[in-house]
């Protein structure tokens, strides 16, 4: 199934491990697997994050996000909760709250499921609105962020910056 019959729901979906829709994103590589629509009520998007990536502190209007490690180590940050994650973690953070992560290995890889029972969830549009189509899932060589511009696409989409990334840990 190719990844355009896979954003036309509600028929089921199988897609390999290196199909969908690759994007260069803030440093690491993003793969939209599954597209939110008015037909459903989820977006899938695969990520391999360098050490140290992690977004700024933010918090979720409306979108649920369940996160699960596939490969590397992961520190998921939510209030007073900091907890580090290995290979087949799952990690489920509630809209409205604010949360960060940050790749504690070399790399990691890692799906983010979001999910949202009042709208059509967004997090997908966001991950294509600031990211770079690619052919090749590769990570992208390190550039300038526009926090800004980072902080402008995620409130178009439901998501308030309320921080930082996370400080580098090397």
């Amino acid at each position: 199934m190719s990844y355009e019959q896979a954003t036309v729901r509600p028929e089921p979906t199988v897609l390999p491990s290196n199909e969908g829709h690759h994007l260069h994103f803030l440093n690491h590589l993003a793969t939209i697997k599954i597209r939110g629509n008015d037909a459903g009520s989820m977006s899938v998007v695969e990520f391999v994050g360098p050490k140290d990536f992690g977004p700024p502190l933010h918090r979720h209007d409306f979108e649920d996000e369940l996160f699960i490690v596939l490969e590397g180590e992961i520190v998921f940050r939510s209030g007073d909760l900091e907890i580090e994650a290995q290979a087949g973690t799952h990690a489920f953070l509630p809209h409205g709250r604010p949360h960060t992560f940050q790749v504690l290995s070399d790399t990691a890889r890692f799906t983010c499921v979001t999910a949202s029972t009042t709208t059509t969830p967004e997090f997908d549009m966001m991950v294509e609105a600031l990211g770079t189509a690619t052919v090749t899932p590769t990570l992208p060589e390190p550039g300038p962020i526009d926090p800004a511009l980072v902080a402008e696409i995620c409130a178009q989409h439901g998501i308030e910056i309320l921080g930082p990334p996370p400080a580098p840990l090397s």
